[in-house]
């Protein structure tokens, strides 16, 4: 690891860009009348411009890549004086490498995934920083019509399954730090399966589980939406579990790129991050809103799917398939007053102590110490100022998960030793 810290800009360079945010905010109406190259140069005006005014930003097709797209689509970007180019990816293996290697200035990315490459667990190692978390909620855990006509409707029957039909049982996540195998992991195990020592995991791109499915390479999978509703539209799985259950407004995606490109970028990465929450924060504002989302992230030069199959999660209609339809309070959310894009440093370190429980981690970091070196609440708190967003008071937040256990982030290591189903 390496110990290099991420130094905060100074006050006065902060301050400089604050000033030339506000006067960019409060004069958005006027600057929005203006042709394209005028409108440049009014930001340019300021000491603290962005340093690049194209900005390559990574995506999954996935319906949480929408506050990156709508930032560009509705031209968010602008009022910032930066230009966002969505880049559609094909794996998270892809975004990293492209990450790492300077192809992508940053990207919709995998919470574990930035962590992993910051440790250096099962590829490169380079230092990372999470700028904000673009959202909570909205993956979904998916079993098989196979398993369900053998009787397995949750996490309870499944495991009744496995304990009475001994085979080998396969589960795809889609990354292996990510997100979505902590989720899958942490089900399982909540469960009294182990995800290892019970079953096999695979990894497939997001895009490609369904198709997986569908063939019957495996018995479920963990993955954002719409695939989840897309294997139930289908007619080939149903929901045995939403991740929102498992942790009630949990850390998902995140806007990533590399400490590197910050150092050198850090107007620009405050404008980007200005624009996205801007975003998120419209997105989130009414019903028309998510519909137009949804509308927009279906087209197939970002998700390619149908956009009933994005929109009706996206509002929070669930149906899992198998007989359960309601209305789920606690589904997607791309900015909930500000709590959705901050990046707390609990957050960061709760994916560390996963990868510990696992075995990817062999040793215990200093949880603490990494988190505020990955996530830059800094360049954070200066966008949220430029969007005249809510910033929450504590960089730490606490949440009951789904086995009972509590996540407060004040002792990272009991809590990652502290599990009954772990790798020794």
């Amino acid at each position: 690891m390496s110990e290099k810290i991420q130094k905060p800009p100074k006050a006065a360079s902060r301050r400089r860009f604050l000033k030339t945010a506000t006067k960019a905010a409060g004069a958005a109406s006027l600057i929005a009348m203006l042709p394209t190259p005028l409108r440049s140069s009014v930001w340019a005006a300021g000491s603290d411009a962005p340093e690049k005014k194209e900005v390559k930003i990574g995506f999954i097709p996935l319906t949480d890549c929408a506050s990156v797209v709508m930032a560009s689509v509705m031209e968010f970007d602008k009022k910032y004086g930066i230009k966002i180019i969505p880049s559609k990816e094909a794996s998270w293996a892809s975004v990293r490498d492209k990450l790492v290697n300077g192809e992508l200035d940053a990207a919709h990315v995998l919470y574990g995934l930035i962590y992993g490459v910051q440790m250096g667990l099962g590829g490169p190692k380079k230092d990372m920083n999470v700028l904000m978390s673009l959202n909570h909620n909205g993956q979904a855990i998916t079993l098989s019509s196979k398993l369900h006509e053998k009787g397995v409707k949750d996490g309870a029957t499944l495991k009744t399954l496995m304990d009475k039909e001994k085979r080998e049982y396969v589960f795809a996540q889609t990354f292996p730090t990510g997100t979505h195998a902590m989720w899958l992991y942490y089900w399982l195990a909540a469960h009294g399966i182990h995800p290892f020592q019970d079953a096999k995991a695979i990894v497939v791109p997001p895009p490609q589980m369904v198709a997986n499915m569908r063939v019957g390479n495996m018995d479920g999978f963990c993955v954002g939406e719409p695939w989840g509703n897309r294997a139930i539209v289908d007619k080939i799985g149903f929901t045995a579990e939403t991740t929102q259950a498992i942790w009630k407004d949990h850390p998902e995606k995140t806007l990533g790129t590399t400490a590197e490109w910050v150092q050198k970028n850090p107007n620009t990465a405050r404008a980007m991050t200005a624009a996205i929450i801007d975003a998120g924060r419209w997105i989130d504002a009414s019903l028309s809103n998510r519909q137009k989302t949804a509308e927009t992230v279906a087209d197939k030069s970002y998700v390619n799917t149908d956009k009933d199959v994005i929109l009706a999660r996206m509002l929070g209609r669930y149906d899992n398939g198998i007989g359960k339809s309601w209305d789920d309070k606690d589904a997607m959310k791309f900015y909930n007053d500000g709590h959705v894009s901050f990046p707390y440093l609990s957050d960061g370190m709760w994916f560390m102590s996963q990868h510990r429980r696992w075995g990817l981690l062999k040793t215990d970091p200093d949880y603490l110490a990494v988190a505020k070196q990955v996530n830059r609440i800094d360049i954070y708190k200066d966008a949220a100022a430029a969007a005249k967003a809510s910033v929450p008071k504590d960089p730490m937040r606490s949440a009951k998960l789904i086995d009972g256990t509590v996540w407060d982030g004040k002792d990272a290591k009991k809590y990652a030793g502290s599990f009954k189903i772990k790798v020794a």
